[in-house]
């Protein structure tokens, strides 16, 4: 009998610990009360300035730290909210009822946590929000919290849209995947972002961080991304890993892969589609599945040889990073001359007003890009203009220029050729003869 009520206790507590385990999960969704309180508010007068008053005393002085996190890391102002509110009120309605029942989710969403744990368990604890903005992010994730855009992410196919100006198509189209079936998809992908180092503002680096976080969370919740660009990127394949070892360094092609679709493809985010493919290869050829996983999130992206190496590892791309990065830089545009004297001459004349430069490339005679040497501000020329020759071939800085001096001037990388191949940097720098 004693034995009896022992396993009885047992049984207990680890129903109990189950229940805590299940429980642990934080989730919170007080600042869609509070955005609710303020939208009544805001409705019921027509004073504009008491439309601020209340977004913020109802709202904003609420906001908890995910909330905050969110307008900091998307730069929401009052006055946005409060115009949002004003001029999209059937689509506001709308989204209501199911912004307000955030609870149905949170089963889904502890589990695929809990898988998550599974895969990976060195898994940090982070808090996950349901934030209200003003059309900018489904989501997002950083140090310890995942947030949830909620106008977007609790939109569904029957939201109204109508309202909507041309500038937020990308949010209709958004509604249409139906994203309340994906919470838990867009949940692990932001969840993912908590656990990962700070990435850097490229090409490579930027389509691991995300890509990554898409694979994760097709593997947390057996669901593919929604997007069109997952689809897209399955058709289109060759293609595009053709054009993303031409681009994957070039910084000046960063909103073609990531925030629009006015790119060759027609398509957004493609970049989040090329690091999940590398991702996948390199968890399928790894023969530790869980240290693969761990590896891929925890990269080190100011590691160069350790980005490389997984990209290298996993085989996905035609050549290695450094073959790609190779014929990149060969491909750049550069100078070849300077018309009027030698680079590094130490008796130009001062009586010279034009210092014409030649590429090897026709460049965009739309773009000029101009900076100090390191000497700084006092050894750069008089400036009188800057003009591209007609074929863009060549530019043409117009100066004045004094006695025995040094001179420098920086040509940037942001000058670039019409398919945006950012020109090598070049320095000029002379002195004038006494």
């Amino acid at each position: 009998m004693k034995h009896l009520f022992f396993l009885f206790l047992i049984s207990l507590l680890c129903i109990n610990c189950d229940k805590k385990l299940e429980d642990s999960q934080e989730i919170v969704n007080t600042d869609i009360k509070n955005f609710w309180k303020a939208y009544d508010h805001i409705l019921a007068v027509n004073d504009t300035v008491l439309h601020l008053k209340y977004i913020n005393e109802y709202f904003l002085d609420n906001a908890t730290r995910g909330q905050q996190g969110m307008i900091r890391s998307r730069n929401y102002s009052p006055q946005e909210y409060v115009d949002a509110i004003k001029k999209y009120p059937r689509f506001w309605n709308s989204i209501r009822n199911n912004t307000l029942n955030t609870d149905k989710f949170d089963i889904q969403i502890r589990a695929g946590i809990e898988k998550f744990k599974e895969i990976y368990p060195d898994l940090k604890p982070a808090t996950i929000y349901y934030t209200m903005g003003v059309f900018r992010s489904p989501g997002t994730g950083f140090n310890d919290m995942a947030l949830i855009g909620s106008e977007f992410a609790l939109g569904d196919k029957y939201t109204v849209t109508e309202e909507f100006p041309e500038s937020l198509n990308h949010v209709k189209k958004y509604f249409e995947i139906n994203p309340p079936q994906y919470v838990d998809f867009l949940n692990i992908h932001e969840y993912v972002h908590t656990q990962q180092n700070a990435t850097i503002d490229n090409i490579l680096s930027q389509s691991l961080f995300e890509g990554i976080a898409d694979f994760i969370a097709t593997k947390v919740t057996s669901k593919n991304a929604p997007f069109k660009y997952h689809k897209f990127g399955l058709k289109n394949e060759v293609k595009l890993k053709e054009a993303y070892e031409k681009e994957m360094f070039n910084v000046r092609k960063m909103g073609d892969w990531m925030w629009n679709e006015n790119n060759q493809f027609k398509t957004r985010d493609l970049i989040y589609f090329m690091g999940a493919r590398i991702a996948e290869a390199n968890y399928n050829k790894a023969s530790d599945k869980k240290l693969a996983i761990k590896e891929m999130i925890e990269l080190d992206y100011n590691n160069d040889t350790q980005i490389e190496d997984f990209v290298n590892k996993s085989g996905f791309l035609s050549d290695t990073v450094e073959n790609l990065y190779q014929k990149f830089e060969e491909n750049r545009p550069n100078v070849i001359a300077i018309k009027q004297f030698e680079n590094g001459s130490q008796n130009v004349s001062s009586k010279t007003t034009e210092i014409t430069l030649k590429f090897s490339k026709k460049m965009d005679n739309n773009i000029k890009s101009t900076g100090f040497g390191e000497l700084g501000k006092d050894h750069f020329p008089k400036l009188l203009g800057i003009d591209f020759a007609k074929d863009g071939l060549s530019v043409t800085y117009k100066v004045k220029l004094e006695k025995n001096k040094r001179y420098q001037i920086l040509l940037e990388n942001g000058y670039r050729t019409e398919d945006e191949i950012p020109l090598k940097s070049f320095l000029v720098d002379f002195k004038t003869s006494e």
